[in-house]
């Protein structure tokens, strides 16, 4: 079985961007339940079905598979919108590889940095244009910026 650690804070400001590109994410949801959410992404060129459990912690089950590209776009169609779209970068930082997302559309503004851990209590260095905590926080699962859209909480 698949585990993921992950802790998911705010970003403060674009530091993190200096020297990077990010790349674009296009992701639905086929089933939003908090006991199985099942999700369809694109990047580049290539699609993928993920399934993921639901979070004790900062820990759940999680399984992904790469799919065709045009299977992935078929199944947009299916899912719950908005659609989540955002760009992400890949920031390398005291030895750990942070995934800052920086969301468009219904969700344009929140920008959050994620770092994923081999164990839950992994000590790990924060950057500095990282600010709170929101690993606990669901409003910021991006399966519920489905429903409850960022640009909705202002």
């Amino acid at each position: 079985m698949a585990i993921e650690i992950e802790r998911k804070f705010l970003v403060i400001n674009d530091d993190y961007k200096k020297g990077i590109n990010g790349t674009h994410y296009k992701q639905g949801y086929l089933d939003t339940n908090p006991q199985c959410t099942i999700r369809v992404r694109t990047t580049g060129n290539q699609g993928y079905l993920t399934i993921k459990g639901i979070s004790i912690g900062a820990a759940r089950t999680e399984y992904e598979y790469p799919i065709p590209y045009e299977d992935a776009q078929g199944l947009f169609s299916l899912c719950e919108k908005p659609l989540i779209e955002k760009y992400r970068y890949l920031v390398p930082y005291a030895g750990n590889t942070w995934e800052v997302d920086e969301f468009c559309g219904e969700n344009k503004g929140l920008v959050i940095a994620e770092i994923e851990l081999e164990y839950e209590d992994q000590p790990f260095e924060l950057p500095p244009w990282v600010g709170a905590e929101v690993t606990s926080d669901p409003r910021y699962y991006n399966s519920n910026l489905i429903r409850f859209p960022f640009k909705s909480w202002l």
